[in-house]
């Protein structure tokens, strides 16, 4: 359109320079008016160029996609096991051997090649998993009892998530680690405050202090909700603002979930699939209303009542499904509720969290390091510290 009136306008000045030099020789040469070359040259239409030609959405390479969730489910190689059998022919005993193939199998007796990869839809292009491994640091800017986010003054936090994060990408160079804050952005509390819902949401003010630090070493945020008394539909929505943008993805914590006007901390919370999926559909239409890439929603676990229905629970195109082990104790404690409770009920993605306290806290426990939890079926790709 720019290029159209700037045309006529050039056209326009060059017809009036002609008609002031040439006078009477272009004037209207009957008493029908018929237009002067000036005119009819102003009254020609004037093509806009082509426009470019429309880019193809980006897509997801599936390829790719599919060989990296096989490299992440680390499944064991088969074993042939040999049974020798003996048979008695007359006085003679014969020897026989018979082979069979052996899967690892899950603690429910399901192998896991049967588990892993997990059945969900291809995403969306532009997501981060199964490419990328997180590496998330979790807790509040208000306590220095929550985590190490709020631990340590942040440019000595920000130095040691650079230098966790390098950890995880030197253990395992294939996938690219990217770090992340995991802020609680609503907080169960023990008491049940002004309007009764045992929950605190923290300022806006404190979740763009929380930003504004991701910023500086490129970094994910992960908005945690610990829902105390109130509910995931009321609570999700109030981080709207904050969903909308491109680097924020969302986290629940069924263990401060409460029902039944139980305080939190007197029992261990619950989350049912109903809560998770509308949660994922939730985000979902944020992706698609503000043109995102697909955005991941961890769900946190460390036994199984705390997520019911597991089965119920649906990845979308749009949302990327992490379950994340979030106990603490003995290295083998710690492994053995991933295999029960998240390699056993698959949904999509799988977390493991570390506890720099709680985890060498009881004599003979130790942290366990990037190579070590790389050994687990599947390898997690979302690692979280406390």
């Amino acid at each position: 359109m720019v290029a159209m009136v700037r045309s006529r306008t050039v056209v326009a000045l060059l017809g009036f320079c002609v008609c002031a030099a040439l006078g009477a020789k272009f004037a209207y040469s009957s008493s029908r008016g018929r237009p002067t070359p000036a005119r009819t040259a102003r009254r020609q239409s004037v093509v806009p160029p082509p426009a470019p030609a429309a880019q193809p959405a980006p897509a997801l390479d599936v390829v790719a996609y599919d060989d990296k969730l096989l490299e992440i489910a680390n499944l064991p190689p088969p074993r042939v096991v040999t049974t020798v059998h003996w048979v008695r022919k007359g006085k003679h005993r014969i020897k026989t051997e018979t082979k069979a193939i052996r899967y690892a199998h899950a603690s429910d007796g399901v192998p896991l090649k049967d588990l892993w990869p997990a059945k969900a839809p291809l995403p969306d292009a532009g997501a981060l998993l199964p490419f990328d491994r997180i590496v998330a640091y979790y807790g509040n800017l208000y306590s220095t009892h929550m985590g190490v986010l709020g631990e340590y003054p942040p440019p000595e936090m920000l130095a040691m998530l650079q230098r966790t994060t390098a950890q995880w990408q030197a253990a395992d160079p294939t996938t690219k680690a990217v770090p992340a804050l995991d802020y609680i952005a609503v907080a169960a509390q023990a008491s049940a405050g002004g309007d009764g819902l045992y929950s605190m949401r923290m300022p806006a003010s404190q979740v763009d202090k929380v930003l504004q630090l991701a910023q500086q070493i490129h970094a994910l945020v992960f908005l945690d909700v610990q829902v105390g008394q109130s509910n995931v539909r009321t609570e999700v929505p109030l981080l709207a603002t904050f969903l909308k943008l491109p680097q924020v993805e969302l986290a629940l914590d069924p263990e401060f979930a409460m029902h039944g006007g139980k305080r939190p901390g007197t029992v261990i919370g619950t989350l049912d699939a109903t809560d998770i999926n509308w949660a994922a559909r939730y985000l979902a239409r944020i992706v698609q209303a503000n043109g995102l890439p697909p955005k991941i929603l961890v769900v946190h676990r460390f036994t199984q009542p705390m997520v019911t229905h597991y089965r119920d629970i649906r990845p979308l195109p749009q949302v990327q499904i992490v379950m994340d082990m979030d106990g603490f104790g003995y290295p083998a404690e710690k492994i053995k509720t991933y295999e029960d409770f998240i390699e056993s009920e698959p949904v999509q993605f799988t977390g493991f969290k570390l506890f720099y306290k709680n985890d060498v806290r009881r004599p003979g426990s130790y942290l366990l390091t990037p190579e070590q939890i790389l050994k687990l079926h599947p390898r997690p790709s979302y690692i979280q510290y406390q």
